[in-house]
């Protein structure tokens, strides 16, 4: 499939520059979000990975509180 018409001219590429130079600094998402199944689903299954890691971190701290 065909670039669009005027992707890849050098007056463009000049615009895109000077917009991502401009463009404020934001963190990428930790997460995808969505309300569609397949990324409920994933944010159902990443949240109960994180959930399995804090308990696993919290087990640990109280193991080496025990010794």
């Amino acid at each position: 499939m065909p670039a669009a018409k005027g992707a890849r001219s050098p007056r463009n590429i000049e615009t895109r520059k000077k917009k991502a130079s401009r463009a404020i600094p934001r963190a990428s998402v930790s997460r995808p979000q969505g309300n569609t199944p397949a990324v409920r689903k994933r944010l159902k299954k990443m949240a109960g990975k994180a959930r399995d890691a804090a308990a696993a971190i919290k087990a640990t701290i109280a193991d080496a509180a025990k010794a």
